[in-house]
Parts: structure tokens; C-alpha cells; sequence
């Protein structure tokens, strides 16, 4: 496995951990497989080397992915509000993982960014905010998972993770990279993927409670987004999907029912780019994906204040949900000079 990290900051974190009784470990609001992966599976570690760490968690996690070892133990800063106050002021250390800016904690973020504790920062995301005492910031990593796993790695701490440590690492892998079919660019993940199996971790298992298992409700309004909702631009080779309030309420949809729903327009032929464009109670949640290194991270941070990786990226709109898809569909020729020639389509 490469060594990229800088042994500086290694040791640097080392001392710090060494130095803390209580931990607390946080992620991004809405939290996916790579945030709560990252968090829990780091404090699963750290307990076993006698801390007491404790992961908080901006809003309600998806229920798909309550086979997380640890997911039951989670804080919810918008269900136990005074919990994580107490949490946070008793801590010695603060560690977050899988943002670049504090602004993703959402309603969580007056609580850790005006606490005076020393902060960590393990993230994947590109243009980081150095808001903490030391930054882990590597954009072309998988998933912070892939680069908490180099950090224990790179700690000397890889005999001492458990199963469920490395459960939720595995998880945040699998669950950014599609099941290792994205986002991968250097052969070293397969090595990673080796160790974390040496733990007796159970991949299949993972994948098919991560990825590949639903809900009826999920199912149904998959199933009515593609036949209804789904909107395909030849000429820019795009796609887009709208979902609104109304919608949604009819098929009782639940944080988790619309998961991977922005990644079934790709494998359309031709189509390099889709969006799905989520109508919430007070803006417009923006989901893109891509594939031939189209950049649905420019267009989402030039017209959604978001950003993220070059090919999965979000952002959010505040007006009506038709508003948001016409500046969409308005804005789709400025970015066709980024598109492949035609006769890359077939190439991947």
C-alpha cells in the first residue's frame, strides 16, 4: 500500500489520542454509508484501546443502514439535543469525518465549531476548510473510509481492529464506490479490501443490506420516478428526475427510499450525466452523478452552492422545484463542450 499520508500529522493525531479519555466523532448532515462508516468504525477502535469515544450525528440516519454495528448507539443532535451538548463539553478531542466545511453539519454546526476542544478532520472532499488542528484532506481517496483505514494503517492500530470496526469501514467503501465499481483510482483498495476481510467481514452481506435491499415503499416510488418522472435530453446527454412533496407523502417515503435512485439514468446509452432534483420542506435537494469524467461538480457548485466529487456531487436550490429543474434544463449547453467526443460512448 502506497504511503501518502504525512508522517507529521500521523504522529501529531497519535499524541492527541494518547491524550484523550473522551472522543467524539461527527459527520454531514443526512449521513450516508462513508459517514457513519468512517465515525463508527473509528470509534469502535478507539474503544477498544480503552477511550470512550461516542459518535453524534446531525439528523436521523437512513434505516437502511441500521446493520451498522453501533448505529443503535448513535446520537442524533435533532433528538437528543442536550445528550450531545454533554457530549461535546466532556470531550478531550472532536473528529470529524467525511466533510469539508462546517457549514455540512447543518443545525450541529454552533455546537462543534464553537467548541474550543481540539479538532481533527478526515475527509474526502475537495476545497476543505481548515477549521481544524490537523486536516486529513485527500480528494482522489475512494471514501474517507479508504483514508481511515489508511490513518489506523499508518497508527500501527490494524491488529487491534475488531470485526465491527472494520464492518463499518467496509460499509462506507462499499457504499462510495458502488461496490467498488466507482471512484477508484488507485489498485491499493483491493489490498485494503483484503484486510478488512482478514477481520471476518462478511462482504456479500454487506453489499446486499447496503445496496441492494429495500423497502416496498422504496421500491414503489423507484419504480413511478423512472416510468413518470424521468426526463432524457439526447442532444446534451443527460437526464433528469423531479420528485415533489406531493409525491412523496403518497408513497409514505421515509430518509433512505430514494437512495441510488440518481444513478439509474446511467445506464441509459449515451447518457453521461443525471440529476435528481428532491423537493424537501424548505428547498430543493440537488443529487448529480456522471460517468467519462463529466463534471457534475462545477455545475452543481455554479448553480446550486454545492459541489463535491467530479462525478457525485449535490447541491441545493432554494425556490420551487419547477424553478430549479428550468435553470437545469436552460443551463444543459454550457456545459456540453465538457461531454466525450461521439465516439468515446461505447469506449467504458
Amino acid at each position: 500500500m502506497k504511503q501518502i499520508l504525512i508522517d507529521a500529522d500521523i504522529k501529531r493525531l497519535w499524541v492527541m489520542i494518547e491524550a484523550s479519555t473522551n472522543i467524539v466523532l461527527t459527520c454531514h448532515v443526512r449521513p450516508d454509508g462513508d459517514a457513519l462508516g468512517s465515525t463508527l468504525g473509528l470509534a469502535h477502535l478507539l474503544n477498544t484501546l480503552g477511550k470512550h469515544a461516542r459518535v453524534i450525528v446531525p439528523d436521523q440516519p437512513p434505516k437502511t443502514l441500521a446493520f451498522m454495528p453501533g448505529y443503535k448507539e448513535l446520537a442524533i443532535y435533532t433528538k437528543h439535543d442536550p445528550y450531545c451538548h454533554k457530549l461535546v463539553d466532556e470531550a478531550d478531542l472532536i473528529i470529524c469525518c467525511d466533510f469539508n466545511k462546517l457549514s455540512r453539519l447543518d443545525l450541529l454546526e454552533p455546537l462543534i465549531s464553537e467548541s474550543s476542544k481540539p479538532k481533527v478532520l478526515i475527509d474526502h472532499h475537495e476545497d476543505p476548510d481548515y477549521f481544524a488542528d490537523i486536516t486529513f484532506s485527500y480528494p482522489d481517496m475512494s471514501s474517507t473510509c479508504e483514508l481511515v483505514f489508511r490513518i489506523i494503517a499508518a497508527l500501527g492500530l490494524y491488529r487491534e481492529m475488531n470485526k465491527e470496526a472494520a464492518e463499518c469501514i467496509l460499509t462506507g467503501i462499499v457504499t462510495d464506490t458502488r461496490n467498488f465499481t466507482v471512484n477508484i483510482s488507485e489498485l491499493d483498495i483491493y489490498e485494503i479490501l483484503m484486510r478488512l476481510l482478514e477481520k471476518g467481514v462478511d462482504k456479500n452481506r454487506i453489499v446486499k443490506l447496503s445496496l441492494n435491499t429495500r423497502s416496498l415503499s422504496s421500491l414503489k416510488i423507484q419504480a413511478y420516478a423512472i416510468s413518470e418522472k424521468l426526463e432524457i435530453f439526447e442532444k446534451h446527454h443527460g437526464a433528469i428526475i423531479t420528485l415533489d412533496r406531493e409525491t412523496l407523502q403518497r408513497f409514505n417515503y421515509e430518509k433512505g427510499d430514494t437512495e441510488g435512485l440518481v444513478n439509474m439514468p446511467l445506464e441509459v446509452k449515451e447518457i453521461v450525466y443525471s440529476f435528481f432534483l428532491r423537493e424537501d420542506a424548505e428547498y430543493i435537494r440537488v443529487s448529480a452523478r456522471s460517468q467519462y469524467n463529466f463534471p457534475v461538480s462545477k455545475v452543481c457548485e455554479d448553480l446550486f452552492g454545492g459541489g463535491g466529487h467530479l462525478q457525485a456531487a449535490g447541491g441545493e436550490f432554494r425556490g420551487s422545484l419547477e424553478e430549479c429543474r428550468k435553470l437545469l434544463i436552460e443551463s444543459m449547453p454550457k456545459y456540453d463542450c465538457y461531454l466525450p467526443k461521439a465516439g468515446e460512448y461505447n469506449e467504458i
